[in-house]
């Protein structure tokens, strides 16, 4: 049967105006009434009525609009709607449209000035404090699992590792090799120039090994893992989580930990070290060019130079560190990756909590290394 047009009239009857409803008021057929009801509210008392003697078929949706439009009136908002006439489902909808109206809350009072200064200080630290309990709750998590893991090495699962070490360690590589070498050219540049008004431009080759080899090469490697790797970390698992996939998988009895937070551990730090060594290779090789070009210092003697006066352990001092940041920069991903809620909003914070705070972290250790190897005359 089709739907008959939705209309109404206001009629005016001395005492109060009442709504006479006509027609079906489904949701197929109120679209045309929803600007001439609002129109329609400042023109009804506390005392109007409703009329549903010629009303219909009604739906919710129907009964939502009716029910919007005395709401909007004087005192509609604790009045209930008085109904003339017969019908068998009307004021049964018109009171679960009522009742199914959202209340928006009020904002919550917040102290001001100083005191709410104070008050947000101490919500942003005490938030830090729970992060920093979650991080380090979900790292002896994984430690367990890895643990496990080499008790059991049948259950590593090693098509995952090979191929998180591809698109997360090999295809880092032309990036990561590129920005290594232009701060390598950088350094040899600013060496050159600055110790040149010293007489002392040779030097600029002692510069470039031991900057590159101790902290640029690994360092940017991290950064640049951190911005790229981590991200992607994060957002993979997190659609995971949105899309219930993790659910999932601890309902057959498959530990997220392992099949998912455990691979990417094990393909970082399998892949920074690697891609740390190309990054001081490709940082010396900047280096090289620029003296050879600046200062006429053969690739030969560039070399030797490198050999004669920066002992070895400054190289292992830089290569040292790999292993700890990769595992830093894979534990943050995968954690704020199994945090995602259900919005794609939460995806998107999670991704750049990840990306912050991974940096934080490689800034922070590779701090605590310098000052650490300072003291131990390394």
């Amino acid at each position: 049967m089709a739907d008959e047009a939705a209309a109404f009239d206001l009629i005016e009857d001395g005492r109060a105006p009442v709504l006479a409803l006509r027609g079906d008021w489904t949701v197929d057929t109120i679209a045309g009434l929803e600007r001439s009801l609002r129109d329609l509210s400042a023109r009804l008392s506390p005392n109007s009525v409703v009329d549903v003697s010629k009303l219909g078929r009604i739906d919710i949706a129907g009964a939502y609009l009716v029910d919007r439009t005395f709401r909007a009136r004087e005192g509609g908002e604790t009045a209930r709607i008085a109904v003339r006439g017969e019908h068998a489902n009307a004021l049964r909808l018109f009171e679960v449209a009522r009742r199914s109206v959202a209340e928006v809350p009020a904002p919550p009072e917040r102290p001001k000035g100083f005191v709410g200064f104070l008050e947000i200080v101490g919500r942003a630290v005490a938030d830090i404090g729970e992060e920093i309990i979650e991080v380090v709750s979900f790292f002896g998590q994984t430690m367990s699992v890895l643990g496990r893991l080499i008790l059991r090495p049948r259950r590593l699962r090693i098509v995952s590792i090979v191929h998180i070490m591809e698109y997360a360690g090999l295809n880092a590589l032309p990036i990561v090799s590129l920005l290594s070498f232009f701060i390598g050219l950088v350094v040899a540049y600013l060496g050159a120039r600055i110790l040149g008004d010293f007489g002392a431009s040779i030097f600029t080759v002692e510069l470039v090994a031991f900057s590159v080899m101790r902290e640029f090469g690994v360092v940017i490697t991290a950064v640049i893992l951190a911005g790229r790797t981590n991200s992607a970390f994060t957002a993979e698992i997190g659609a995971m989580k949105m899309r219930q996939e993790i659910d999932a998988m601890r309902t057959i009895g498959i530990d997220p930990i392992e099949a998912l937070v455990a691979p990417r551990v094990i393909a970082m730090l399998i892949m920074t070290p690697l891609l740390a060594f190309t990054a001081v290779m490709a940082g010396l090789l900047g280096g090289l060019l620029v003296c050879w070009a600046s200062l006429d210092v053969s690739p030969v003697m560039f070399f030797q130079r490198i050999s004669d006066g920066v002992p070895a352990q400054h190289f292992w001092v830089g290569m040292v560190k790999a292993p700890v940041f990769a595992l830093v920069l894979a534990v943050i991903a995968c954690k704020q990756g199994l945090s995602v809620g259900g919005d794609v909003g939460s995806l998107g914070a999670r991704t750049t909590t990840s990306v912050v705070q991974a940096i934080f972290m490689v800034i922070l250790l590779d701090a605590l290394f310098a000052l650490w190897f300072l003291e131990m005359d390394l």
